[in-house]
């Protein structure tokens, strides 16, 4: 199943995030090598949300990652929420037309 991992980032993210960046991109890195992260970025003019794609089978991953993401722990993140994707296009949809 894919979900979906939508944030709500604070005004100055861009300039914040420097210092807690590598960490969060290793944290990325580590969940994409597993196959549970597709893809994930920020949302560009203004930099008000990032999405993150999973495909996982229970939304407990997500909620993990949320738990280990500095950007979370150090208040980059000014709320979260997770919603289930039902994708029917594209090479790894998960459900077919």
């Amino acid at each position: 199943m894919h979900y979906l991992l939508i944030y709500e980032v604070v005004d100055d993210y861009v300039e914040r995030r420097q210092p807690y960046r590598h960490e969060h991109l290793k944290l990325a890195q580590e969940f994409a090598d597993r196959g549970e992260l597709e893809l994930g970025g920020a949302l560009g003019e203004p930099v008000d949300q990032a999405i993150l794609l999973f495909r996982v089978d229970d939304p407990k991953s997500v909620n993990d990652f949320v738990a280990q993401d500095p950007y979370v722990r150090h208040g980059l993140i000014k709320s979260w929420r997770v919603r289930k994707w039902l994708t029917v296009i594209g090479k790894t949809a998960q459900a077919k037309l």
